[in-house]
């Protein structure tokens, strides 16, 4: 890298410094965050002030009176009524799309069928909706800073490409490229635009918008297919692939039942949604997902383990089966159970997931440099 971009990145980072400083920590001062960062104090003055202009920062309404004999400071906090994030999670059998503040609030919600799973129909299907939700967003003069989408399926996002979705029909599909040549007729550049598989997403809008910040979390999404989101050391866990997490198709009975895959005994043959259509199923589907989640506490030992899905609101007694059959492992092994509670943003948990995509990725500028590098 030359040394202009050099310095390009080192502007982009202290930047996400302060924004992250003052997202865990709203109100601060400039002199504060100067203290707080390790940066100069003409530094972070010049950079709170384009953070200001571009509308990334606010300032309180009335300057609060320092310790002492010094001025009164101003503070700092995240301008939440200016910009907003798109996250569109493509489904086995619809679409939806949010549009949602930089303080995690949605703003705007669609919904509709996926009319063909085609991956160049799907993409078309998509932009439209985009075309309509810009064009809300510019009736009521916000800005927007990028895109995320998300899918079920192995996705490599760095190279931009859907490595598997069995439940789509796609594999080794460039769709970021295609993705972006839609998206460039609405004026969004690729630098925009990310993707990713939809547990993993979700589990970032837990992350990021959760209150929390907890650190390590895991995502378990129940739809059609299963699978894991997770969250370890403040980034997501893809593994070699983009396939970690698909707990789907782990198995969890030796000779069980027929899953999609043609393997028997997965975990999607017992949780995944076609397996919970009665009451007996529902039933066992909280068992094996209790077993699910004993399973990954023991590989993980996560903080939280979140469970959300459209099988999970569709029966909502599949979360405390679930629970209760893990306790009972914790108990018989005399260990503490990670906490475990439902998605926050409910059906919109992945669409959520994937505008928070796009601020997870601004706020840490050094991973797409890590992945440019890597490839991976």
């Amino acid at each position: 890298m030359n040394a202009t971009g050099d310095l390009q990145l080192l502007k982009r980072i202290n930047r996400s410094v302060l924004l992250r400083l003052i997202r865990s920590q709203p109100g601060q001062s400039r002199a504060r965050l100067a203290v707080l960062s390790g940066l100069t104090k003409s530094t972070v003055s010049a950079l709170v002030r384009e953070l200001l202009d571009e509308h990334w920062l606010c300032e309180a309404d009335a300057p609060v009176a320092a310790q002492g004999m010094g001025r009164p400071s101003t503070p700092l906090n995240i301008d939440t009524t200016k910009r907003v994030l798109i996250g569109i999670e493509i489904a086995v059998d619809c679409v939806r799309l949010v549009s949602v503040s930089l303080g995690g609030v949605i703003l705007e919600q669609v919904e509709e069928p996926l009319r063909d799973r085609n991956p160049a129909k799907a993409c078309k299907q998509v932009g439209k909706l985009v075309r309509a939700l810009c064009r809300h967003i510019d009736e009521n003069k916000l800005i927007l800073s990028g895109v995320g989408v998300c899918l079920p399926g192995a996705v490599d996002g760095a190279l931009g490409l859907v490595r598997l979705a069995p439940n789509l029909g796609w594999r080794n599909l460039p769709f970021m490229a295609m993705l972006a040549a839609e998206f460039a007729k609405l004026g969004i550049p690729e630098a925009q635009i990310h993707l990713q598989n939809d547990a993993d997403a979700a589990a970032l809008g837990e992350y990021e918008f959760g209150g929390s910040g907890d650190d390590s979390l895991i995502f378990i999404n129940c739809d059609v297919g299963v699978g894991a989101g997770i969250v370890l050391n403040d980034r997501l866990f893809t593994g070699f692939l983009g396939a970690a997490g698909e707990i789907g198709h782990s198995i969890l009975q030796v000779g069980g039942p027929l899953c999609s895959c043609g393997r028997r005994g997965c975990a999607e043959a017992f949780i995944g949604a076609r397996a919970l259509d009665s009451k007996p199923g529902v039933v066992k589907g909280g068992q094996y997902l209790g077993v699910l989640l004993q399973n990954l506490d023991a590989m993980f030992n996560p903080h939280v383990i979140v469970v959300g899905g459209r099988s999970c609101i569709d029966h909502p007694s599949l979360i405390d089966a679930a629970r209760a059959t893990q306790l009972d492992y914790a108990r018989v092994a005399g260990l503490q159970s990670p906490v475990v509670r439902p998605a926050r943003f409910g059906v919109q948990a992945a669409a959520v997931g994937a505008a928070a995509l796009v601020l997870h990725h601004f706020l840490r500028p050094l991973l797409k440099e890590a992945n440019h590098v890597s490839g991976n």
